[in-house]
């Protein structure tokens, strides 16, 4: 409108028209009739001169009700309204759709945008993700979970490689984050992904906690603030974290493995953004604002290492607990029993309800999936009522030792159909005697040379007891 008015005003002032039109770039026709139309007095409300060609209008109707699905839904895609309105029997192309949403949507109240920012110690971002990284020297691609924590104040970030995301690797790269940073913040702002949030109670908007975490929250001194579902104006903050990690720090290198080298880039690029490069919001070094943050943060009450998950399990009726595919024994009293595993991550340490009963194991057994302390398995031998029950029972601890000691045991029942029940017995009792390393290796030692029978396991035992 505003070219228009100075078409006016040179036509006004005695231009010819044809240099007017080349000085605009239009024809001279158009400037003609540019010439015939109402002088151009204000731009509010102008209307276009009659008589002019154009799109065909949409009906009233058509407007009231697009504009009463933005009222109902604000949040909605806009094609979840074209789906709609064409649901209801208007037929409309996508483009003239999106020419009547972008004016309806003018028109709507206009939401103040109000930006979230912190004070020193008061918020913490942390949210997972994946990117499929380059590895020298062809450069395939390997996709990678990482953990991603940011402090607001400071815009300090830790960054780490995870092997899902899983709540173990949530809580553990907390930890790891707090320890790095140098303490606790009032609140960590998560998204709401099933390792926070469960479910809501009876439908209705009061979260169920991951149990898992909320051990953690009270133990670590924090609490959880939740993105609102579908308010991407607050979740933009956590995912542009997640964002910005995938963009500055994993898609812009090359990586010789999936391991070692991503550790040791993504610390080169964690120290290069927090401690030399001023952060582009606060135009300062990351860590010396983190000083301010450190003031006002609480100590982390316990190292990443000694923390340990807790999950509520159950003493089955064989004395053993099972987590994740991993069996631990018990003591033989405390079968029936719940209990509470506290999971570290290089062990694994089982309380019953009441903290009468309880053992500490490796996390990962060193033999077999299926992990005994010192003496367990003839503890529970000891109350093992009949002969035959006894003999498998025995036999059933062998298999456990994983392929050698079930290659070991077929060989031997074949090699000797009616006396391999007393060479069980005299294997199980070396094994007590041994440990499960040890007599594994022998195991192994005899089955190379084909020597099945408990008398040669024992007779190798010898010799390595005299050769050391």
């Amino acid at each position: 409108m505003l070219d228009r008015h100075a078409v006016q005003a040179l036509l006004k002032a005695g231009h010819a028209s044809h240099k007017i039109a080349q000085q605009f770039g239009v024809s001279q026709r158009s400037i003609q009739r540019i010439a015939k139309e109402p002088p151009i007095e204000t731009l509010d409300e102008v209307e276009s001169p009659p008589g002019r060609a154009g799109r065909p209008g949409v009906a009233g109707r058509v407007r009231v009700r697009l504009r009463q699905l933005m009222e109902e839904d604000p949040q909605a895609p806009p094609m979840e309204y074209l789906r709609l309105l064409r649901a209801e029997g208007i037929e409309l192309g996508e483009s003239t759709f999106y020419r009547l949403f972008r004016h309806e949507r003018g028109k709507l109240p206009v939401e103040l945008m109000v930006r979230f920012e912190g004070v020193a110690g008061e918020f913490a971002q942390f949210d997972f993700g994946e990117v499929d990284i380059r590895l020298l020297p062809d450069g395939k691609k390997r996709r990678i979970h990482f953990a991603a924590y940011r402090l607001k104040y400071s815009r300090w970030v830790w960054v780490e490689v995870v092997p899902d995301e899983r709540v173990e690797s949530l809580v553990r790269a907390l930890l790891n984050a707090f320890e790095h940073s140098g303490g606790v913040p009032l609140r960590v702002v998560f998204d709401r992904p099933k390792t926070v949030v469960v479910g809501y109670q009876d439908g209705s908007k009061r979260p169920i906690w991951h149990q898992t975490l909320a051990h953690a929250v009270v133990d670590l001194g924090f609490a959880i603030e939740l993105c609102a579902p579908r308010s991407p104006e607050q979740k933009g903050s956590v995912e542009n974290l997640v964002g910005f990690v995938k963009r500055r720090c994993f898609r812009a290198r090359r990586f010789a493995d999936a391991e070692a080298d991503v550790t040791r880039q993504v610390l080169e690029w964690l120290t290069e953004v927090n401690d030399e490069r001023p952060n582009r919001a606060t135009r300062i070094i990351p860590t010396v604002r983190l000083a301010q943050e450190q003031a006002r943060m609480k100590p982390v009450p316990i190292a990443p290492l000694e923390y340990g998950l807790r999950f509520p399990v159950h003493v089955g009726p064989t004395a053993l607990v099972d987590y994740e595919g991993l069996r631990y024994a018990m003591p033989v009293e405390a079968c029936g029993i719940p209990a509470t595993l506290y999971l570290y991550p290089d062990r694994v340490r089982i309380v019953t309800i009441g903290g009468r009963y309880q053992a500490t194991h490796p996390r990962f057994p060193s033999v077999g999936s299926t992990s005994y302390l010192l003496g367990q398995r003839s503890q529970q031998l000891a109350l093992v009522a009949g002969a035959r029950k006894r003999l498998y029972f025995m036999r059933e601890r062998i298999l456990e030792l994983g392929p050698i000691g079930e290659a070991y045991l077929t060989e031997l029942i074949h090699a000797r159909p009616r006396i391999w029940k007393g060479d069980v017995e005299r294997l199980f009792a070396l094994l007590e005697e041994l440990g499960d390393d040890r007599f594994v290796r022998l195991l192994q030692r005899a089955h190379l040379q084909d020597l099945y029978g408990a008398e040669y396991v024992v007779r190798l035992a010898t010799r390595q007891e005299v050769a050391s």
